[in-house]
């Protein structure tokens, strides 16, 4: 048993449903059930007034003005040639840049790794004086800092454990 005061049916001449929740088109303001409710379902004849699409630079992320009739991916390309602002090197751009200074070493780092001593650019590997053949300054096992009981030849670190006191 149906209810006719209940619900509308569907605008779509070949459909013609009952529905109790039926959908309002925006654009040609008929009434359809949610299989047609879409302008394509409905072969809507105002849809070109709100299914308006701005076609986005996919370089520097900007809308490009596209008028009715006009292709927009001409448009979008003449953008790219002619006004985008985007940096065509940026996705070129080279992540690990800073170059071991090691003689023989051909490791490049993210971050630079500075030498105390010398105050080169090594990598991780060459890091340590005693790894890079370090020329700049004293080298620790020479000569350790005065004030400090750092047996010779002992690895010297700046980290937090050279800040602990020793407990014995």
């Amino acid at each position: 048993m149906e209810f006719p005061e209940l619900g509308e049916h569907c605008s779509w001449p070949p459909c013609q449903r009952l529905d109790f929740l039926p959908l309002k088109c925006d654009a040609c303001q008929q009434i359809f059930c949610t299989d047609h409710v879409a302008y394509a379902q409905h072969a809507c004849t105002s849809a070109y007034k709100k299914d308006v699409q701005v076609p986005v630079c996919p370089l520097c992320n900007t809308p490009v003005p596209v008028r009715r009739g006009e292709m927009p991916d001409v448009l979008v390309g003449e953008h790219i040639d002619r006004h985008c602002k985007a940096d065509p090197a940026q996705r070129q751009r080279k992540i690990f840049t800073n170059k071991c200074l090691k003689p023989g070493c051909k490791q490049k780092e993210m971050m630079k790794v500075i030498c105390e001593q010398c105050h080169k650019n090594y990598c991780l590997k060459h890091r340590h004086p005693l790894d890079h053949d370090c020329s700049g300054g004293v080298s620790p096992t020479q000569h350790p800092r005065p004030g400090r009981s750092a047996p010779r030849g002992a690895p010297r670190c700046r980290g937090a454990h050279s800040r602990t006191r020793r407990l014995s």
